[in-house]
Protein backbone atom coordinates (compact mmCIF):
# COMPACT_ATOMS: atom_id res chain seq x y z
CA UNK A 1 0.00 0.00 0.00
CA UNK A 2 0.73 3.42 -0.84
CA UNK A 3 2.49 5.38 2.32
CA UNK A 4 -0.41 8.32 1.73
CA UNK A 5 -2.92 5.49 1.78
CA UNK A 6 -1.71 4.42 5.59
CA UNK A 7 -2.11 7.93 6.59
CA UNK A 8 -5.36 8.15 5.73
CA UNK A 9 -6.41 5.28 7.11
CA UNK A 10 -4.82 6.67 10.65
CA UNK A 11 -6.66 9.22 10.56
CA UNK A 12 -9.64 7.61 9.46
CA UNK A 13 -9.26 4.76 12.56
CA UNK A 14 -8.08 7.92 14.84
CA UNK A 15 -11.35 10.20 14.10
CA UNK A 16 -14.05 7.12 14.53
CA UNK A 17 -12.21 5.83 17.71
CA UNK A 18 -12.84 9.68 19.08
CA UNK A 19 -16.41 9.07 17.63
CA UNK A 20 -17.03 5.98 19.17
CA UNK A 21 -15.58 6.61 22.44
CA UNK A 22 -15.64 9.91 23.28
CA UNK A 23 -19.58 10.06 23.60
CA UNK A 24 -19.68 6.77 25.94
CA UNK A 25 -17.00 8.28 27.98
CA UNK A 26 -18.39 11.29 29.06
CA UNK A 27 -22.32 9.89 29.14
CA UNK A 28 -20.19 7.82 32.15
CA UNK A 29 -18.82 10.86 33.52
CA UNK A 30 -21.74 12.53 33.61
CA UNK A 31 -23.65 9.90 35.51
CA UNK A 32 -21.56 9.89 38.07
CA UNK A 33 -21.21 13.57 38.64
CA UNK A 34 -24.76 14.15 39.05
CA UNK A 35 -25.12 10.95 41.32
CA UNK A 36 -22.46 12.35 43.43
CA UNK A 37 -24.37 15.99 43.62
CA UNK A 38 -27.67 13.97 44.45
CA UNK A 39 -25.71 12.04 47.08
CA UNK A 40 -24.18 15.63 48.03
CA UNK A 41 -27.81 17.25 48.33
CA UNK A 42 -29.41 14.21 49.91
CA UNK A 43 -27.32 14.37 52.99
CA UNK A 44 -27.27 18.19 53.24
CA UNK A 45 -31.36 17.36 53.86
CA UNK A 46 -30.11 14.50 56.63
CA UNK A 47 -31.66 11.95 54.45
CA UNK A 48 -28.54 10.80 52.62
CA UNK A 49 -27.39 7.10 52.66
CA UNK A 50 -24.79 5.83 55.77
CA UNK A 51 -21.93 5.28 54.52
CA UNK A 52 -20.11 5.71 51.41
CA UNK A 53 -22.50 5.83 48.03
CA UNK A 54 -22.17 2.56 45.86
CA UNK A 55 -21.01 4.02 42.54
CA UNK A 56 -22.60 2.64 39.57
CA UNK A 57 -19.83 2.22 36.86
CA UNK A 58 -20.37 2.15 32.94
CA UNK A 59 -23.11 0.00 31.56
CA UNK A 60 -22.37 -2.93 29.07
CA UNK A 61 -22.94 -0.58 26.28
CA UNK A 62 -20.57 1.81 27.42
CA UNK A 63 -17.57 -0.15 28.17
CA UNK A 64 -18.61 -2.31 24.54
CA UNK A 65 -17.95 1.41 23.05
CA UNK A 66 -14.54 2.42 24.82
CA UNK A 67 -13.48 -1.30 23.64
CA UNK A 68 -14.20 -0.12 20.33
CA UNK A 69 -12.76 3.64 20.60
CA UNK A 70 -9.43 1.59 22.02
CA UNK A 71 -9.30 -1.16 19.08
CA UNK A 72 -10.16 1.32 16.81
CA UNK A 73 -7.21 3.50 18.38
CA UNK A 74 -4.46 0.60 18.36
CA UNK A 75 -5.18 0.61 14.49
CA UNK A 76 -4.61 3.34 14.18
CA UNK A 77 -1.10 3.78 15.75
CA UNK A 78 -0.68 0.41 13.52
CA UNK A 79 -1.58 2.46 10.76
CA UNK A 80 0.68 5.35 11.43
CA UNK A 81 3.57 3.10 11.92
CA UNK A 82 3.37 1.56 8.72
CA UNK A 83 3.12 4.82 7.16
CA UNK A 84 6.47 6.15 8.98
CA UNK A 85 7.75 2.16 7.88
CA UNK A 86 7.19 2.45 4.15
CA UNK A 87 7.58 6.38 3.76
Amino acid sequence: MPPLAWLVAAAVAGVAAYLVAWPAWRASRERDARDANTDRYLAWRGRGPSGPPPREGMTLEERRRIIAGIALGVLAVLALIAFFASS
